[in-house]
């Protein structure tokens, strides 16, 4: 008999981070789910962690040669058996009552529903920080072209939705997850529970990293959309980007986060404060200022 709920999961070399977020699947007051779990070419102790695990059948370990994050989790879920999806990220956790709470909202109407979160650090320490990303019910395509207020950890959506829109993009090894939601956005009502039901941890990775590389990907995938967005949102969306950007860069990379304000203003969204931020850039090249990039809070649609 096939579980009402799968929990697809891919990892690769998290085994510091596994037994905390499987640990999190097994305490679901909802029982009747699986937990598919990707392993994509571990070089860690993945396998060790694992093993602990397998004499419970409703786990089932799938082992790849370096698919890459997008491709593991198209598989997952190809392996999997629910009509229902629920996405877990190998650092993340859930709260109990997580799959029992958005079960209640999955109605034939509905391609996906969200939940708030939490943070966390590398060791697991709650962090006090506000949750900046505003919760939308409904239609939610505009708002979500501005910004991507949906965490990856915190979604269930129907098997059908997934098979509609074509599953993640294994073209993108970047802002999957944005992709994702937009394709649904376009066909779909997606629903918010409005508890902190996903820890979602941060401060482990570098976000930093080929940060022009995720950005240009996001520009490509909302040019792509913006046929679809309003034109308010389509300004916002775009505007908002190149701002953040700026601001991210405002003092390591003070040039370049000119060049990304003056892109801002291109846009009739909020020119007050793309021109603000022109001037803050002027003053941090005029002094020679370079810290390091503040990655953390980066909150586009990366």
């Amino acid at each position: 008999m096939k579980p009402a709920v799968s929990a697809v999961m891919a990892t690769h070399n998290y085994a510091r981070y596994l037994p905390v977020s499987i640990e999190s699947v097994r305490a679901q007051t909802f029982t009747d789910w699986e937990l598919v779990i990707v392993d994509d070419g571990s070089t860690d102790d993945t396998q060790k962690v694992l093993r602990a695990y397998q004499s419970d059948p409703r786990i089932r370990v799938i082992h790849s040669d370096r698919l890459g994050q997008t491709r593991a989790k198209n598989l997952g879920v190809r392996l999997s058996r629910a009509d229902k999806l629920a996405f877990l990220d190998a650092d993340d956790a859930w709260f109990p009552t997580k799959l029992e709470r958005q079960l209640e909202l999955m109605t034939p109407d509905v391609g996906a529903v969200y939940c708030a979160r939490e943070f966390m650090d590398g060791n697991g320490d709650r962090i006090d920080r506000p949750n900046t990303l505003a919760p939308y019910s409904g239609t939610v395509l505009d708002q979500l072209f501005v910004q991507n207020f949906v965490c990856f950890s915190s979604t269930m959506i129907r098997r059908s939705v997934y098979d509609h829109v074509g599953g993640f993009n294994p073209l993108l090894d970047l802002a999957i997850d944005y992709d994702f939601w937009l394709r649904i956005a376009q066909h779909y009502e997606f629903q918010y529970v409005p508890e902190v039901m996903v820890r979602y941890r941060t401060g482990h990775g570098n976000l930093s990293q080929k940060l022009a590389d995720r950005v240009a990907i996001a520009n490509s995938i909302m040019t792509r959309d913006a046929h679809a967005i309003s034109p308010h949102a389509v300004a916002e969306g775009f505007a908002s980007t190149a701002r953040t950007m700026g601001w991210v860069l405002r003092r390591s990379e003070p040039r370049t986060a000119l060049r990304w304000y003056l892109r801002a203003l291109a846009w009739p969204h909020r020119r007050v404060d793309s021109l603000k931020g022109c001037i803050i850039s002027l003053s941090n090249m005029m002094r020679g200022l370079r810290e390091p990039t503040a990655a953390e809070n980066l909150s586009i649609n990366i």
